[in-house]
């Protein structure tokens, strides 16, 4: 069994604790469990020689130390589980406006290796797969983690049907930056005003200019004041309204949104969970004024 990575601040147990805040907040919520990610859709996108490693569970210790944690058997299934769960997220929202993967959002993850807590891209993955099954034709990933997108922009640049948008902090991780299709570095402490504006002012003509058949949105709360990791400072008002603007902005246009839960770190998981939970319901609350032509949330 290969040693620890150095780093160890990432928890498995919120993913658990943002379902059990979910049940817990008395709405309707529709609940599916995602099949595997099947090998060749991840081939499709990552190395095979990588994919490989993580499927015999040899991932060399070099790359776990990158992902932040070993790469078991375990941890195969979980993430094969968890990519999954963004396509039929995807499917779920082309049919009701919105759902939500409760897990995943690993944008991280690069061609050959992981990184930052990610083992497979589920962005990039699940778009790629998505438009070669003529589910859509052209796909927006809107990527409002704190952290920029760097895996999901390597894999997808020169994609005219994949197109990438970023607003992260300018100073957090990666140091070393990809190039997104559209990509606002902000500075530190970046609050909900300042933080809106940029979105408001970005996200409504990028949607006009690419007309997307869908938008998968990396919904990380790790832009919160309160974050182990986050370099910004919105609200917890500030995040409702930042992942309520991306709904209203898409389905004013009849755009589909399947948000994945990105990053979101602190010492009390529970804090975490119920950030990540709010962020869900107030887009499932938001795709609510939304009713034709897609119908009721999958998340509502």
């Amino acid at each position: 069994m290969a040693p620890h990575p150095a780093r160890g601040t990432f928890k498995f147990d919120k993913y658990m604790l943002v379902m059990e805040a979910l049940r817990k907040s008395g709405a309707a919520i529709t609940e599916h469990a995602p099949p595997p990610m099947p090998r060749h859709w991840l081939e499709a996108v990552h190395d095979p020689d990588y994919v490989a490693e993580v499927f015999e569970a040899r991932v060399p210790y070099d790359k776990e130390r990158r992902i932040g944690f070993p790469v078991t058997a375990r941890i195969r299934d979980r993430v094969r589980h968890t990519n999954g769960g963004t396509w039929l997220a995807a499917r779920l929202a082309m049919a009701h406006g919105y759902a939500a993967n409760s897990a995943a959002g690993s944008h991280h993850a690069g061609y050959d290796t992981g990184a930052g807590y990610c083992v497979f891209n589920d962005l990039a993955v699940a778009a790629n797969r998505l438009i070669e099954e003529g589910d859509a034709r052209q796909i927006l990933i809107v990527d409002l983690d704190v952290h920029q997108g760097d895996g999901t922009a390597s894999l997808t640049a020169g994609r005219g049907d994949i197109v990438t948008f970023s607003i992260h902090a300018e100073k957090n991780f990666p140091v070393r930056k990809a190039a997104s299709d559209v990509d606002i570095g902000l500075p530190d402490g970046t609050g909900d005003d300042a933080y809106l504006a940029v979105l408001a002012r970005e996200l409504p003509a990028l949607v006009e200019r690419v007309a997307p058949d869908l938008i998968l949105y990396q919904a990380g709360v790790d832009p919160h004041e309160g974050d182990k990791l986050g370099r910004l400072a919105l609200t917890h008002d500030g995040l409702a309204a930042r992942d309520r603007l991306v709904v209203r902005t898409a389905r004013s246009c009849g755009v589909p949104v399947a948000s994945a839960l990105g990053g979101g770190y602190g010492e009390d998981q529970r804090e975490v969970a119920a950030r990540h939970a709010a962020s869900m319901l107030a887009m499932a609350d938001e795709n609510r004024g939304f009713p034709a032509p897609f119908g009721v949330a999958a998340l509502s």
